[in-house]
């Protein structure tokens, strides 16, 4: 991190409050596998410092945008909007929740024009209240706790007379003495013999402005010593008190008026709910094992995007297996995902996957291959997602093979994958996921663009080699020279009236000019039809298109 050439600053005017975002980014990426260690409430999913980080990378792009000079009120603006927008995880939505709190008590104050002590206090004030009013039962011994008596503590000392930096100063001291307390509050801390993880990340926020004040450094991270043992125990404890499995998240367009009601809903089928935003755009965060209720609440009230479901058993899994230790899957049913990218599987998990096999066109998984993945769950319900034509009848051979029971769901495309995880219920059975989930498959229109390896003839004519091929459902529909083409000409083709959603899926061989391209244009041509970006990374199609 640059030496930064400021010395006990007086207030924080535009400038410095763009500095002290970056700064406070850059602390949380040098401390996030520190923080990832220290996380063990209220579940045990380990990326506190991961989702406080990326977050952060939200708020700074945002800034980035604004240009060179920007006013104090676009850069409030940027860091609410970007926090809001980029908010992964329930720490990421916390603090978030934060920062626009923080920085609406600023807005509110523009004419001031910098943030002097008072404003700092009120702001800080401010944060804390809109971090409880977030979450849906609020936790003493977490970040809330934390800043609320930060907040406490700044406003005594301000009323004093203080500097800047004294006050930032006291709070910072004040802070670190709440944090060291919350083991006193939550005995599973105490158990595992660490602090609360949101806490220590608040804390970097404090360390920050102290930095940009008086260029005072940021602590180097410290190595945490805990025990694999204290680590388990921790995490089957959590699971089986929360008794909650997947994290689910999306953002959600609705009015105001009807989150509470929302809120409620969400009560009734989960908890470690947070939900922020306003002016009818609602970034919210539960922990439920109902991920269809979670979705379906959304859509009572509005219209979910970009959804996301993470499995928390999965990730207490990976990352005690990093500890040198192994922890069983629970009782369910889980999802094996074929995918032949790095972003395909992270979508895949992103759904409800629980876990990906590699594989596709080209690089089709043995018999062997998909049994090893399911024997690697405890589960006793497996589902297999091939993916592929060519992987349906392989897939079909597993059952034979194990006690479990597995069906296959016959996704014969990527897209069609995605689109059959909307049906999925991770407490039902196998025979009961495959009807749904088969249903919810066939709600996707499939295409693919590739690239012809050799000459050969289709019903639409010759195809050379090198010519750009547009496949709807598994069979050339397109042929054209260029990529933009085809991919044109197969939309043209594919899409109808009573469609709403494209999704488009970027491989190897496209570039993100010529995806730029395309969704400009159907942005143009097809106005009332949501466009989806995902990067995929897939070999040998450089985009798979999906149609609802």
């Amino acid at each position: 991190m640059g030496t930064i050439a400021v010395v006990a600053l007086e207030n924080l005017d535009s400038k410095n409050l763009a500095r002290l975002m970056h700064c406070f980014s850059d602390a949380l990426q040098d401390h996030r596998e520190n923080l990832n260690s220290l996380n063990v409430y209220p579940v045990p999913d380990g990326d506190t410092g991961s989702n406080m980080s990326a977050t952060l990378n939200s708020v700074v792009n945002e800034i980035e945008s604004l240009g060179a000079e920007p006013e104090l009120e676009s850069v409030i603006d940027a860091i609410s909007h970007g926090s809001l927008m980029g908010a992964r995880g329930n720490s990421g939505v916390i603090i978030s929740q934060i920062l626009r709190g923080f920085v609406s008590e600023v807005k509110k104050n523009i004419h001031k024009k910098m943030i002097d002590t008072e404003l700092f206090s009120q702001a800080l004030s401010a944060a804390s209240a809109a971090a409880y009013e977030a979450v849906g039962n609020p936790v003493e011994g977490t970040i809330l706790t934390v800043v609320r008596e930060t907040a406490e503590a700044v406003e005594r000392i301000t009323e004093d007379g203080h500097d800047l930096l004294s006050v930032v100063q006291a709070g910072r001291v004040a802070a670190k003495q709440s944090l060291d307390s919350t083991p006193d509050l939550l005995p599973v801390l105490a158990k595992a013999g660490v602090v609360d993880a949101g806490g220590s990340g608040f804390l970097l926020l404090l360390d920050s402005f102290l930095y940009v004040i008086d260029d005072h450094p940021i602590p180097e991270p410290e190595v945490l010593v805990t025990t694999v043992d204290s680590l388990i125990l921790d995490s089957h404890d959590d699971v089986s008190n929360s008794g909650t499995r997947y994290e689910v998240m999306y953002f959600l367009e609705a009015p105001d008026a009807l989150i509470s009601d929302f809120k409620k809903a969400w009560s009734e089928i989960g908890d470690s709910i947070v939900v922020v935003g306003g002016e009818n755009i609602w970034n919210c965060h539960v922990h439920t094992n109902d991920i269809g209720a979670a979705v379906e609440a959304g859509i009572a009230i509005g219209k979910p995007y970009e959804i996301r479901v993470t499995d928390l058993y999965e990730e207490v899994a990976g990352n005690l297996h990093d500890h040198g230790s192994e922890i069983a899957d629970p009782v369910g049913c889980s999802v094996i995902a074929v995918a032949n990218g790095d972003g395909i599987g992270e979508i895949f998990r992103s759904l409800g996957a629980t876990r990906i096999v590699n594989g596709g066109q080209s690089m089709n998984p043995s018999t062997a291959d998909l049994l090893e993945a399911v024997e690697a769950t405890s589960s006793e319900h497996v589902i297999i997602l091939p993916n592929n034509s060519n992987i349906v009848a392989v897939a079909k051979q597993v059952d034979s093979q194990t006690t479990k029971s597995v069906c296959v769901v016959e996704t014969h495309s990527v897209t069609e994958g995605f689109a059959s995880l909307l049906g999925y219920d991770p407490e039902a059975t196998s025979e009961k996921n495959q009807t749904g989930m088969t249903q919810a498959s066939h709600s996707v229109e499939s295409g693919e663009i590739t690239k012809a390896v050799r000459d050969s003839s289709s019903d639409l004519g010759e195809i050379k080699k090198g010519d750009y091929l547009g496949l709807k459902n598994g069979k050339v529909a397109v042929i054209a020279s260029n990529l933009v083409g085809a991919a044109k000409n197969l939309l043209i083709d594919m899409i109808l009236d009573e469609h709403e959603i494209l999704t488009l899926v970027s491989g190897e061989g496209s570039t993100s000019q010529e995806t730029d391209e395309i969704v400009s244009w159907v942005n143009t041509e097809y106005e009332e039809l949501e466009v989806e970006v995902h990067e995929g990374g897939q070999p040998l199609y450089p985009y798979y298109i999906g149609i609802e």
